[in-house]
C-alpha cells in the first residue's frame, strides 16, 4: 500500500497534462497535474501490476505491456509520445526522492560482449530487417539517423540532404581528397561526398543488406573508380589513413568500454591535416542503456554522457574545434519517420510482421521522440582536428552555411 500511495502523488506532479486511467474492469482513475495540457487516456486490457513492474524493471515492464496489446493510449497530439516525455520527468522525481527511491531496484548492468562477432550479430538483428521495411517509411535517401531541419518547410528529404550537407560544409572538404564513412548506412552521405564535392570515399558497415544496397548503388551511379564499401568491422581499418572522417549514429553501437577506442580510431585514421565530424546521441546526465530498446531494438546499444564522449576525445588527443546540438531536429525526424510507419502498417504485415512487432516499432519511435523532447538525450555534432591549429579550418563559423562549397 505504501508503495500506491507513493505512486499516486508522482502521477499527480509528473505530468503537464490530465492522465485517465482505466482499468481492465473499467474503473477510472484520474490525475489531473497542472490541467493545461490536453489529457490522455490510458486504457488497460489487463492487470497491471506495481510489484510486477518493480521485480522486471520499469522499461522492460511497461514496454512488453503495451506491445503485447495490454494498454492503449489515446488523446490528442502524440499521447503515447507525450506520455513517454513526462515519465521521464516521473524518473526524475523518484532518483530525487529517497524515500521513493528506495522501492526502486537497482538495475543490473547486463554485460554485452562487443567483439567483432557480437558487433556483426546486433547490427544484423537491426539494420538488416530488410531494405524493403525500411524503404516504406525512410525518404528516398534512405537516410537513417536526424535529419536537419533549415526551415519549417523541409520534408523529410530535403531535410536528410540539408544534414549531409552540412556535416560535409563544416569540414571544407577539397576535392580529389579522401574521406571514410564509419558507419555509412545506405550510402547517402558518402556518395554525396563523392558526387558533389569531388571526393575519393570509402564506406564502412557490418549490415550485409546496407552493404548490397551501397555497392549497387555504386555500380549505377558510375563511380568504381572513387567510391567503395567495405562489409567489416570499423577496428580493421586500423593502419589506413584518410583526410576526413564522417561517422553519424555510430558511437551509440560500441559500447561503454569500446568509447575510448572508437575515437581514438578516428584520430589513428587522420592524416597530419585531417579533420572528422562525428554525430551521435549523447546524454547530459552520464551514460546509459534502456532495457527494453537493449532487449528488443539496439541490442549492446549504449548512450553515454557528455562528458564521457568529451573526455574520450581529449584522451584520443583529437583538438575540438566546433560542437552542435540537434536534439530538436532528431525529435521531429522522429516524430515524422511515425507518421510514416503507422501510415505504412498493412504493408509491414504484409511482410510478415505480426501486431506485436508493429507495437514494438511504433513505441520504439515514439519513445525515441519523447525521449528527446524530455531532453533525456540529445543529439550533437562534434567538429575534430588532429592538429590545434584547425588543419586549416577558418576561425569562425560563417563558412559552415556558405552555399559555394558545393562542387
Amino acid at each position: 500500500m505504501v508503495l500506491e500511495k507513493w505512486a499516486n502523488q508522482l502521477m499527480e506532479n509528473a505530468f503537464d497534462f490530465p492522465v485517465h486511467i482505466i482499468d481492465e474492469v473499467g474503473k477510472e482513475t484520474i490525475y489531473a497535474g497542472d490541467k493545461t495540457g490536453q489529457p490522455v487516456t490510458i486504457r488497460l486490457y489487463d492487470s497491471f501490476s506495481l510489484k510486477d513492474m518493480m521485480k522486471q524493471g520499469v522499461s522492460i515492464y511497461l514496454g512488453e505491456f503495451y506491445m503485447s496489446g495490454r494498454a492503449d493510449v489515446e488523446g490528442e497530439n502524440r499521447p503515447l509520445q507525450r506520455l513517454i516525455a513526462g515519465g521521464y520527468r516521473l524518473a526524475d522525481l523518484i532518483s530525487s526522492n529517497p524515500k521513493i527511491a528506495h522501492f526502486i531496484p537497482k538495475t543490473k548492468e547486463r554485460h554485452h560482449s562487443h567483439s567483432e562477432k557480437q558487433n556483426k550479430e546486433d547490427i544484423h538483428n537491426h539494420y538488416d530487417i530488410s531494405n524493403d521495411f525500411y524503404r516504406l517509411w525512410l525518404d528516398k535517401t534512405m537516410t537513417y539517423s536526424c535529419a536537419y531541419f533549415e526551415t519549417p518547410h523541409d520534408t523529410l528529404e530535403q531535410a536528410q540532404i540539408n544534414k549531409v550537407r552540412h556535416i560535409l560544409d563544416k569540414l571544407k572538404p577539397e576535392a580529389g581528397k579522401t574521406l571514410v564513412d564509419i558507419g555509412c548506412g545506405w550510402g547517402t552521405l558518402m556518395l554525396t561526398a563523392c558526387q558533389e564535392y569531388g571526393l575519393n570515399v570509402t564506406g564502412v558497415t557490418l549490415s550485409e543488406e546496407q552493404y548490397q544496397y551501397v555497392s549497387d548503388r555504386i555500380h549505377e551511379l558510375g563511380l568504381e573508380d572513387r567510391a567503395e564499401v567495405i562489409l567489416e568491422d570499423y577496428r580493421k581499418l586500423k593502419g589506413r589513413q584518410f583526410d576526413y572522417v564522417t561517422s553519424v549514429g555510430m558511437f551509440e553501437h560500441v559500447g561503454a568500454q569500446e568509447l575510448p577506442n572508437y575515437f581514438q580510431i578516428v584520430h589513428d585514421l587522420l592524416n597530419e591535416n585531417g579533420r572528422a565530424l562525428i554525430h551521435g546521441i549523447t546524454r547530459q546526465q552520464g551514460g546509459a542503456t534502456d532495457a527494453w530498446l537493449d532487449k528488443y531494438i539496439f541490442p549492446g546499444g549504449y548512450v553515454p554522457g557528455l562528458i564521457e564522449v568529451m573526455n574520450c576525445i581529449v584522451d584520443s588527443h583529437s583538438q575540438i574545434f566546433d560542437m552542435e546540438t540537434l536534439r530538436r531536429h532528431y525529435q521531429h525526424t522522429l516524430e515524422i519517420w511515425d507518421d510514416n510507419f503507422n501510415a505504412v502498417r498493412d504493408q509491414v504485415k504484409a511482410m510478415g510482421k505480426d501486431e506485436t512487432f508493429i507495437r514494438m516499432w511504433d513505441l520504439y519511435l515514439q519513445a525515441c521522440a519523447g525521449s528527446f523532447e524530455a531532453g533525456n538525450i540529445d543529439c550533437i555534432q562534434y567538429l575534430m582536428t588532429k592538429q590545434p591549429s584547425g588543419s586549416g579550418l577558418p576561425m569562425t563559423r560563417d563558412y559552415m552555411y556558405q552555399d559555394n562549397q558545393i562542387k
